[in-house]
């Protein structure tokens, strides 16, 4: 990964404030890296009292778990925390903001795609110390890694996968999940001639979701990127969207379709796979009228292009991470406890259905016998890698760039060859900045 800070320019783009005016950017000059020992708001280390700034706390369902948590901690640590949210859309320019203003203290919850760029301000402490005593799994603590550094203690580690309705398939005769590439389009086939409106991969067609093709590219042996450079346009990426053309050409996937629009057709029992993150099974069987239908989802490994090879899947979760300066040692305790605390972690899980990240925590017999957590662990997240493309100021745009050329293959207004070449190309200049 890249060690170079964010230049302001970059920042800009990527936090989406390019229109601030002059003293909106005269705050975010602030958000230069600092030097590697040096405090991000010149306070007392050894503070008891800190923020923990989370935009979990601006969810109605999750904002009762996390006070219970900070409660628990304030009076055991005769300590003050001040809780700080911001709502998730806005979390990143916000903290960012603040970060670089040298306003903000203590831990902040980060989500891992979010990792690297915060990181590279130079505001962040260094974990690596600690990092040993939680337990925590080697997935997880790799997701809260930049640079060789450990700058997040990771918190609920999952992954973005497969998920499949057994009711569906044992309906079309498919008796088990399909392992490779071409059983698994086999499938689509036998699930679409269920007819009824069935789509049989509700896979992502929208732009703002495409992102969902990477996983798919590296199936088909497509790195992404290699020492810094961009692979997108290589064969295995054409190969990739070729094979995606030909589903969506046949039918087996259908236009149009984002995250949400897949929840709901899985829900209405109109979809048998989609992609989703761990909390896909609680978010779409709520959504859902079919009451039977959270027992019928089941994880699935993405198929391999032969057998043998990895199982793909993005990382998916979120760290603490700890501002260097006022309360930094207090609230690295904190940090600690709640990811690694195996009472805390099973009162959360029992709360959010979010994963612990720890050992101890995955084998708790309150997250053990939730089989969908523990297979999809199992068979997802434990091959998980996280985006190459997370470490650059600009992913948000790679993301975008790579997606519309997806889509205008899908539509007709490209051939994948040409597609993919000017996406690796746009993706190397954006990389460039």
């Amino acid at each position: 990964m890249t060690t170079s800070g964010i230049s302001r320019r970059g920042a800009l783009r990527m936090f989406g404030i390019g229109a601030l005016g002059v003293a909106g950017a005269g705050v975010l000059g602030a958000c230069a890296p600092s030097g590697a020992g040096s405090s991000s708001n010149g306070g007392d280390t050894k503070s008891k009292n800190f923020d923990f700034t989370s935009w979990s706390l601006n969810e109605e369902a999750a904002k009762p778990a996390i006070e219970k948590i900070i409660a628990a901690w304030e009076k055991a640590e005769n300590s003050k925390i001040r809780s700080v949210s911001y709502p998730y859309n806005e979390y990143l320019s916000q903290l960012t903001l603040k970060l670089g203003g040298g306003e903000t203290t203590g831990a902040v919850h980060l989500d891992i795609a979010w990792l690297a760029a915060v990181a590279q301000m130079g505001k962040l402490a260094d974990l690596g110390a600690v990092a040993p005593k939680g337990g925590y799994t080697n997935v997880a603590l790799d997701s809260g890694t930049y640079d060789g550094k450990q700058y997040g203690l990771p918190w609920n580690t999952g992954s973005i996968g497969l998920i499949a309705n057994s009711q569906l398939l044992e309906k079309a005769g498919i008796k088990k999940h399909p392992t490779t590439v071409e059983e698994f389009e086999d499938a689509l086939r036998e699930l679409k001639g269920l007819g009824g409106g069935v789509v049989p991969y509700a896979a992502a067609t929208k732009v703002a979701q495409l992102k969902d093709i990477f996983p798919w590219m590296q199936t088909f042996g497509c790195t992404l990127l290699e020492d810094q450079k961009v692979t997108i346009g290589d064969d295995a990426s054409v190969d990739a969207v070729t094979w995606y053309k030909k589903l969506h050409d046949a039918k087996l996937i259908a236009a149009d379709v984002d995250r949400f629009d897949a929840r709901a057709l899985f829900g209405q029992g109109k979809a048998a796979f989609y992609d989703d993150a761990i909390i896909g099974k609680g978010v779409t069987s709520a959504q859902s009228k079919d009451k039977s239908l959270a027992d019928a989802m089941r994880p699935m490994q993405r198929p391999v292009l032969r057998p043998g090879d990895t199982p793909q899947a993005l990382l998916w979760g979120g760290v603490i991470a700890i501002v260097k300066g006022k309360g930094q040692d207090a609230a690295t305790q904190f940090a600690l406890h709640t990811t690694s605390d195996r009472a805390t972690t099973s009162a959360y899980f029992a709360s959010r259905a979010l994963p612990p990240s720890t050992t101890a925590g995955l084998a708790a017999p309150e997250v053990a016998k939730d089989t969908f957590t523990t297979e999809w662990t199992d068979k997802i997240t434990k091959t998980a890698t996280g985006s190459p493309f997370w470490q650059f100021a600009q992913n948000a745009q790679i993301e975008e760039a790579v997606a519309k050329q997806v889509q205008a293959v899908l539509v007709g207004r490209s051939k994948p060859k040409d597609a993919m070449k000017k996406a690796g190309e746009e993706v190397a200049a954006l990389i460039k900045r």
